[in-house]
Formats: structure tokens, C-alpha cells, sequence
């Protein structure tokens, strides 16, 4: 077979689209920066299609079960998995503040902040309706409405509802699954169209944060920069590497599988711009349908490890930067509520600053108008946080698919192009065993 010239590769236009915005936001910042609508109409263009995509790609899924109780399983083990990964990665996060302690030596005095800058995004914590709020947005007003408004969770509702009412109908409802199925076929041929155009809403999007916030000013902030990325780096390559090896497969080759998803998404700075993309590859790794349906949307707003180490870290370096001594019963409540305060964020940039600022309520002694340190450089965490997410929501849905027992390992391998042992019986007990998964067996080559 013929190989394509490398120049047609999506992953290396879009390399190189960033690339290119790196060096025009450096070079001609305002060139740069009237470049913004190239990415945020290419974000546009993805989020006009997650809806749609997800629902019937939800509704497929659940119709072809047939057994209700196998959805209620996939879902409890979905947030099983999701509540333990969050909160490993907001332990990580406060231990990494205490070892890597990015903002000691700072010695700001929170007086001499400006909080008008960050004023903004505390009002939006702070009208935040709790629990109560966030059941309610997720209930749409109408059937319709929730694909038009074009939230995750709603649409995921919703879908749930239908693909529910599609399989206790049994034969009956076998031509509205057909016609579904057909339409996600469509959707997701859309999908492949608008992926085409992702170097150029890299490009733009990548040029604009170059140009409006400038190499500069990272600078100052390098040590809490360098931290995070760090921090997530040993997240992917060590917690999430040892669950996929007991899951049967490197963390490495799944890196390389998804490696479009992650340039698109490294040059959005939002998850969302890959979400369609990502249950598309997933189910051709050899996830079931159902399960990607129900486990990567549900993901994009309980499984957020990136901006869950986020929180813990950047919390502690204010606190750091500003000598605000937190006692160790601050931080073990600071660890709880953000359990709850990273639920419902969902993969648009910027909403892990305004989580940060609903989980500086919880600890007053460290003041909301230090945020003003790190807004300059928040959006350079943006793309490591969302990064960090959607590696995190793939390797989820595996888990999730194995554990149920569903996991096509052929798939896999032709997928990977290798899968790494995990067997012998030497090895303790492991989460592949808890999967159904036999160690024992030859890994495909």
C-alpha cells in the first residue's frame, strides 16, 4: 500500500499549524491576535456537532443492550472509576504543592492586589446554585432545547431517556434504532469534515494566546507553570500507565493513537474540540458503542484530572505566594469540597479558573484577589489541563469496557499495532482480574 506523503497527515499539518502561531504571536502579536475567530469559529463548528453526536451515539448504545441493568452497571462502575481518579488527582496536586513549592519566595501582600481583573470570575462562582442548581441544569426545559443549547449533560439525559424507551420497546422500536444509527453514520462523517479544518483553527487559536498574552509573561510564572505540567506529566505516565497495563495495553501506543485528538486539543485549548473524534477512535479501539456513549460524555464532567490537579496545585501556590498558612485541616477540607466544586466543569476553556475561585470560598484566609497572580498564565495551564482530561476520559472508557467484559482485544491490537503483556502468575491481583480479563492470555502481536 501506497503511504500518504507525510505533509497530509493531520497530525503533522496540525503540528505545524502550531508551530506557525507560535511564531506569529511572537513575531506580529497584533496579527496574531485578530486571528482569534479562525479558532473560535472551528470551536464552533465541533460544538455544533457534539449534541447530535452524542445522542445517538448514547441512544444506539443503550438501545442495543437490551438489558436495562447492564446500562445501571456501566454507569455505577463509570462513577466508581470516575470518583477514584478525581480524587487521586486532587491528592496528587496538594502533594505536589508541598514537594515542588512553586510559590514559596514570591512574598506577595494580597494588599497590593488588584482583584477588579478577577472580580468577573468570582461573581460567576459565587452565583453558583449548588447542588440543587446543578440537578436543575442539567433537566432541560424542553426535548429539543437540550440539543440546541448544546450542553453535554443535558443532551446525555435525554439520550439515556430515548435509548431507555427504544429498548423496552423491543421490535417496535427496532426501525426508530435503525434510522438513529444511520444518522450518528452521518454525524460522524460531518465529524471527519470538520476535523479537516483543524490546522487552521489551531493556527489561530495558537496565534492569538501567543500574541495577546505573549512568551513573556511566562516568565515570571515559570516555577507554577513548569509544577503543573510536571505534576500532570507523572499523572499520565505513572497512575494512568500502570492502569493501562493492567488493563493490557502502553500508555505510550494509546498516546499515539490519539495523537490528532491531542495536537487539536493542545491547539484549542479546550477538550470539547476532540470529544466527537475520541468516541469515534474509542470505538474503533474496541470499546462498545454503549459504553463510549455513556462514559466519555458523563467523563467531560466527573473524570476532569487535569483541572482537578489544577485546583489542589494552584490553591496551595497562592497560598504560598501570599504566606497564607493553611492548616492541615484547611487542606484536607479544601481536598473535599473540591471533590464537589470539580463536578459539572465542563472542557471550555476557562472554567477551571472559575471552579478555582468557587474553591477559594471554602479556605477565606487565602484571598480571591491573589487569582490575579496566575490569570496572566492561565491560559498556558489551559491546554495541560485539557490535555490531561481527555487522556484521562480514553483511558476511563477502557477500563469501563473491559471491566464489563465487552473489550475487543483484536481491535485493540490493530489499533495499538502491539499490546504489552500483562501476565504471569507471579504478578499479585490485579484491576484486569477485577475486569474479567484473563493475564494469562497471549497478547496479540
Amino acid at each position: 500500500m501506497k503511504r500518504k506523503p507525510f505533509y497530509t497527515i493531520l497530525y503533522v499539518q496540525v503540528l505545524a499549524a502550531i508551530v506557525a502561531g507560535v511564531l506569529l504571536g511572537h513575531f506580529a502579536p497584533q496579527a496574531a491576535v485578530a486571528l482569534k475567530p479562525l479558532g473560535d469559529l472551528f470551536i464552533k463548528l465541533v460544538r455544533m456537532i457534539i449534541g447530535p453526536v452524542i445522542f445517538c451515539t448514547v441512544v444506539t448504545g443503550i438501545a442495543s443492550m437490551q438489558d436495562m441493568k447492564k446500562v445501571g452497571r456501566v454507569g455505577g462502575k463509570a462513577l466508581l472509576y470516575f470518583e477514584a481518579a478525581s480524587t487521586l488527582a486532587l491528592a496528587i496536586g496538594l502533594l505536589a504543592a508541598h514537594v515542588l513549592a512553586p510559590g514559596k519566595g514570591f512574598n506577595v501582600d494580597p494588599s497590593t492586589l488588584d482583584a477588579r481583573a478577577v472580580t468577573g470570575y468570582a461573581a460567576q462562582a459565587a452565583h453558583g446554585d449548588g447542588i440543587t442548581g446543578f440537578i436543575a441544569h442539567v433537566i432541560p426545559e424542553t426535548f429539543v432545547g437540550a440539543l440546541v443549547q448544546g450542553d453535554i449533560l443535558p443532551v446525555l439525559l435525554i439520550a439515556m431517556l430515548f435509548g431507555t424507551a427504544l429498548a423496552l420497546m423491543g421490535e417496535p422500536g427496532a426501525p426508530v434504532a435503525h434510522l438513529i444509527e444511520t444518522l450518528s453514520k452521518a454525524f460522524f462523517r460531518i465529524v471527519r469534515m470538520v476535523t479537516s479544518l483543524a490546522p487552521i483553527g489551531a493556527f489561530g487559536a495558537m496565534a492569538f494566546t501567543i500574541g495577546r498574552y505573549g512568551i513573556v509573561s511566562l516568565l515570571p510564572m515559570l516555577k507554577l507553570i513548569g509544577a503543573f505540567y510536571f505534576t500532570a506529566f507523572l499523572f499520565v505516565a505513572v497512575v494512568l500507565g500502570i492502569v493501562a497495563r493492567l488493563c493490557g495495553f502502553s500508555i505510550w501506543r494509546f498516546l499515539g493513537y490519539i495523537r490528532d485528538e491531542l495536537l487539536i486539543v493542545l491547539g484549542t485549548s479546550t477538550s470539547e474540540a476532540a470529544l466527537p473524534q475520541l468516541m469515534d477512535k474509542l470505538e474503533r479501539l474496541g470499546c462498545p458503542r454503549g459504553v463510549v456513549g455513556l462514559v466519555v460524555p458523563t467523563g467531560y464532567s466527573f473524570n476532569l484530572d487535569g483541572t482537578n490537579i489544577y485546583m489542589t496545585l494552584a490553591v496551595l501556590f497562592l497560598a504560598q505566594a501570599t504566606n497564607t498558612h493553611l492548616s492541615f485541616a484547611q487542606e484536607i477540607t479544601l481536598l473535599l469540597v473540591t471533590m464537589l466544586t470539580s463536578k459539572g466543569s465542563t472542557g471550555v476553556t476557562g472554567a477551571g479558573f472559575i471552579t478555582l475561585a468557587a474553591s477559594l470560598s471554602v479556605v477565606p484566609t487565602v484571598p480571591v484577589s491573589a487569582m490575579v497572580l496566575i490569570l496572566g498564565v492561565d491560559r498556558f495551564m489551559s491546554e495541560c489541563r485539557a490535555l490531561t482530561n481527555i487522556v484521562g476520559n480514553g483511558v476511563a472508557t477502557i477500563v469501563v469496557s473491559a471491566w464489563e467484559g465487552g473489550f475487543d482485544r483484536t481491535k485493540l491490537a490493530m489499533a495499538l499495532g502491539d499490546v504489552e503483556q500483562v501476565g504471569g502468575g507471579s504478578q499479585p491481583p490485579a484491576l484486569c482480574e477485577t475486569a474479567g480479563i484473563d493475564r494469562e492470555t497471549v497478547p496479540y502481536k
